[in-house]
């Protein structure tokens, strides 16, 4: 583990745990959303679980994607620095380097998660980061400007997304052997073409539409016989919001014009592609009256005769003119298959020529990272043909997931020499065996129902799906359910247990989607030349089965993307929205298999650098090999044989509790050496000190006897200074700790004289360097608490400040909060300590109210706890009680024994600053991990045992140790 990543380990009560890999209470899907929302509170939007990586949408800008970010993590171990998706893309990229072969990155979530933007910021990392050169910049420019001309024809505003992709699109970026981006492929996925002619209350249609009208030349718009005005077109006014504030067509009609002439469209290709979105537009405005007979009849050819134009077809080209008799409801279902058919070979059209210029020309061997941005797990209040597509592929890519996680695992096991241990999960082929079976799922039954002779309908198609999936444990419909679940099915409605939970899918309008294709009687009387092709369910199953066998043959990334909440509001963690996310992308399911063997696993090398000041044999060299070091280190910390395994390149360690304990020990460790270090530090300075001359007059040769012996001196000090600061990121050395000693003391120094004039002022503290980055910010906590209250004045001195530290700073879970309340003098007045009738019995220097538990059976006694510059007093009523001198100090949860008395302190930092003081033995007080022990009279022992619980509470435990039970919200 990195030195960032483990620091965050430190902060984990503040920030969270950066890796839920990490957790202790895995299976807790609670615990699992605690640390989601820790760490979206602090705006860290980024989580790992192994690998995989979590974003939180956060609906505002943050400074985390510009050039310095991306230059941090550039070349960087995955962990050593905080999540963030520029690490995955990066991580993935050197891999592929490395081993020569090929990755992709699965980026998926529900509408408005943040998916496209996901796959924008990675784009955009390659962009920068990749080497460059004219040729390679032309490649990078046209990858980054397919997004914007792909989002204007596959994205569209809905309820939930402004800009929700209403397409699959999966994209190889091609890299030659020195990393270079060298080409592109796009594959898209079931657009979906029923928006083309129909959108739901608050939606729009697809963005080009709007783009056109609103930013279209006025030039353009007069060729293609289009108003500025969308009002106008029946096909944008369906949602009734065709103008959105938070949408500037005009604008982004600029930009998708400057893209398709990066992406190398000639004049030619803009004007067809542009005509074919009129051609839309202008279908959509024909209007058909009936006859007498109810027959369609077109009211006025104008319209037509404008999709003529703009496509060069004649009228009878179009069938309009000849076809027979059709009743207005089927002339109208007829225009918008017809509409739909070409929009949506537009769009095929379209991805195909972005493949062209994207093309790669070099025939060697490339390696490829690919994206894929696909539509996450969809459940609304009404589900219909595209939510039975968009579910089945997800549970695809859940089946995929869950076999190259394992697979992943497995192999890192064998590789290592770890015995596997069988991983129990939930196997969903049962639920895509359900949709895509031969013969028998559900997309052969609607197939069947499509094709077949006579009147298919809706119902049909769900009373066959009754007659051959009527056992099936994931299937039920109104008609098969029990008297209970009748109640939540219409007659029309079939339900699926999918893994992530049920849905219910209405049948209407199943049959017309599948079909998707021109009216069967256009064919037989326009003469259109259409190719038969399978139905769209079909189509979709073969291409999910064409892109599982891309994806598995590849190593896999995956990005998860969160709502933090529906409302798109800043700052808002909605729970209940977070927790359905997280359990139908099966984040616990895969963070179970991630931990069902060792939670964490590092390189031996990393290990042991980092660790290695905790034992002795290996601080501050390790002289033989990596392995040993470590197992060397983890024996001298005590790791139990269950703990641990040693891999052939790495260490396995099972729980996460073992590497916080291992990380806090470091922390304690890395403050005991900077005192260590600052104390050598300061018996230099005394012996490097040269006399200066007593006397101006001394002889010449004295003189130059003094100066040659200051000069050798003077270079030996500079050389050592220059050394300390080129290796003062390595290893500790005694060059750059002598160094690094100066620069703390220096920094010191000038800060003395340079504070700020008022505790409001944050912005003219003095810049520390990056060793002294962590005391500025203890040192601004006590400045802006007015520290001359406190427990340490920092006018007084920084030894006394350093004192505090030393005792409890990474010793004490609670140390942050209990540091932070003002120090008192006293907590007990003086005539509180004396009898009414009698002088004080004592001269106090600090006395506090306290607890005293007697040694057997513990019954609780108030008393009066004494300090003065002798001895501790405790004290009933004016009484002396006991009198204990001061020698042994054991600590816990504002729990004290001092020598043998046994006393609970509610002020306990305070009153150990105090005595630490006041005794002069800073070094005695000892803060115990886990149970007390301490000793009765004749020798006997005792314990205090720690527990959680709902309330505060102190009492004999069935064990008969005294038991101190703490609320979970505070900490030991």
């Amino acid at each position: 583990m990195s030195q960032s990543s483990s620091g965050a380990l430190t902060a984990r009560d503040r920030v969270g745990i950066q890796d839920f890999v990490l957790l202790d209470a895995h299976n807790s899907e609670t615990a699992f959303l605690d640390n989601l929302k820790k760490r979206f509170s602090e705006d860290l939007i980024y989580t790992y679980i192994g690998t995989l990586l979590i974003s939180v949408n956060p609906y505002k800008e943050l400074d985390i994607y510009n050039k310095k970010h991306m230059d941090l993590y550039m070349g960087v171990n995955f962990y050593e620095l905080p999540p963030h998706i520029y690490a995955l893309a990066d991580n993935a990229y050197h891999t592929m380097l490395t081993e020569g072969n090929n990755h992709f990155i699965l980026i998926s979530g529900e509408s408005g998660a943040g998916k496209t933007e996901a796959s924008k910021k990675i784009l955009q990392y390659y962009a920068v980061s990749c080497p460059s050169s004219a040729l390679l910049d032309t490649v990078r420019d046209r990858m980054l400007m397919s997004n914007p001309v792909l989002e204007a024809f596959g994205n569209a505003k809905t309820l939930k997304n402004d800009n929700s992709s209403r397409f699959g699109k999966y994209m190889d970026i091609q890299f030659d052997r020195q990393g270079d981006a060298v080409g592109g492929h796009i594959l898209s996925y079931l657009l979906e073409k029923s928006r083309v002619v129909h959108q739901n209350h608050g939606e729009r249609n697809f963005h080009i539409f709007y783009q056109l009208v609103e930013g279209g030349e006025e030039d353009l718009l007069r060729q293609l016989g289009l108003e500025r005005d969308t009002q106008h077109y029946n096909y944008l006014v369906g949602g009734e919001c065709a103008n959105v504030s938070s949408i500037n067509d005009k604008n982004d009609w600029k930009t998708v014009k400057n893209a398709l002439s990066v992406i190398h469209f000639d004049e030619s290709d803009i004007e067809h592609l542009f005509g074919v979105i009129a051609s839309v537009l202008h279908l959509g405005n024909v209007h058909f009256d009936g006859d007498t007979k109810g027959y369609a009849v077109l009211n006025s050819n104008a319209e037509l005769r404008w999709v003529s134009k703009v496509l060069m077809l004649s009228n009878s080209d179009l069938g309009f003119q000849v076809m027979c008799p059709f009743m207005v409801d089927h002339a109208v279902y007829v225009r918008d298959a017809l509409a739909k058919a070409i929009y949506g070979r537009t769009f095929t059209w379209l991805v195909n020529r972005i493949n062209e210029s994207l093309e790669n020309q070099d025939s060697t061997r490339k390696t490829v990272i690919g994206l894929l941005d696909i539509y996450g797990f969809e459940v609304f209040y009404v589900n219909s043909f595209e939510q039975f597509c968009i579910n089945y592929c997800n549970e695809k890519l859940q089946q995929l997931f869950i076999q190259l996680t394992l697979k992943a695992e497995q192999e890192e096991y064998e590789a290592e020499g770890i015995e596997w241990e069988p991983v129990q999960f939930f196997n969903n082929k049962i639920i895509c065996d359900l949709v895509e079976e031969k013969y028998r799922g559900i997309i052969s039954v609607l197939d069947e129902e499509c094709l077949r002779p006579g009147d298919a309908t809706d119902l049909t198609f769900l009373e066959k799906l009754e007659e051959k999936m009527g056992n099936h444990p994931h299937f039920v419909t109104h008609k098969l359910a029990d008297k209970k679940t009748r109640k939540t099915l219409d007659r029309g409605d079939f339900r699926l247990l999918h893994y992530a939970g049920e849905v219910t899918y209405c049948v209407v309008g199943f049959i017309d989607k599948n079909n998707d294709l021109l009216y069967r009687h256009i064919k037989e009387v326009s003469g259109l030349k259409l190719r038969d092709y399978a139905e769209v369910a079909t189509q979709f199953k073969n291409s999910l089965l064409e892109l599982t066998e891309i994806l598995m043959a590849k190593e896999a990334w995956y990005v998860r993307c969160l709502k933090s909440n529906d409302n798109k509001q800043s700052g808002k963690f909605d729970d209940v929205l977070v927790r359905h996310q997280v359990k139908y992308l099966g984040l616990i399911e895969h963070l179970r298999v991630r931990r069902a063997g060792f939670a964490y696993r590092r390189r031996y090398e990393e290990f042991l650098k980092r660790y290695k000041p905790l034992c002795p044999d290996t601080w501050p060299h390790w002289r033989g090999v990596a392995a040993d070091g470590v197992e060397t280190l983890v024996k001298h910390l005590g790791y139990q044989p269950d703990e641990y395994k040693m891999g052939r390149t790495k260490i396995f360690i099972r729980y996460a509790r073992t590497l916080f304990a291992t990380e806090d020990a470091f922390e304690i460790c890395k403050h005991e050496l900077a005192t260590r270090i600052q104390a050598k530090y300061k018996g230099y300075r005394a012996k490097g000190e040269f006399k200066k001359q007593k006397e101006a007059g001394e002889s010449q040769i004295v003189w130059i006897h003094t100066s040659s012996k200051f000069e050798c001196a003077f270079i030996s000090v500079v050389r050592r200074f220059i050394k300390g600061y080129m290796t003062r990121g390595q290893a500790k050395t005694t060059d750059n700790s002598e160094y690094l000693a100066f620069v703390r003391q220096s920094y010191l120094n000038r800060l003395k004289g340079n504070l700020p004039k008022t505790v409001l002022d944050k912005t003219t503290w003095l810049t520390p360097p990056p060793v002294m980055k962590e005391v500025l910010t203890y040192l601004q906590e006590l400045f802006l608490n007015r520290v001359s209250d406190r427990c340490c004045l920092v006018e007084s001195s920084w030894f006394k400040t350093e004192q505090i530290f030393a005792i409890f700073k990474g010793k004490k879970d609670s140390y942050p909060q209990s540091v932070a309340v003002p120090f008192q003098d006293t907590r007990i007045s003086q005539c509180t300590i004396s009898s009414p009738s009698s002088p004080p019995l004592l001269t106090p220097s600090y006395s506090v109210p306290v607890v005293k538990y007697d040694r057997n059976g513990f019954k609780p006694r108030p008393r009066q706890l004494i300090l003065t510059q002798s001895a501790a007093y405790l004290v009933e009523e004016a009484k002396i009680k006991q009198r204990a001198d001061y020698v042994s100090l054991k600590g816990g949860y504002r729990t004290l024994c001092l020598g043998d008395l046994l006393l609970q302190c509610d002020h306990l930092y305070e009153f150990l600053t105090k005595l630490s003081v006041l005794a002069n033995k800073q070094n005695a007080i000892k803060v115990l991990q886990g149970s007390i022990k301490f000793e009765i009279q004749g020798g006997k022992e005792n314990f205090v045992d720690f527990s959680t619980g709902q309330e505060p509470l102190v009492y004999k435990g069935k064990n008969g140790h005294l038991t101190v039970s703490i609320p979970s919200s505070r900490t030991f």
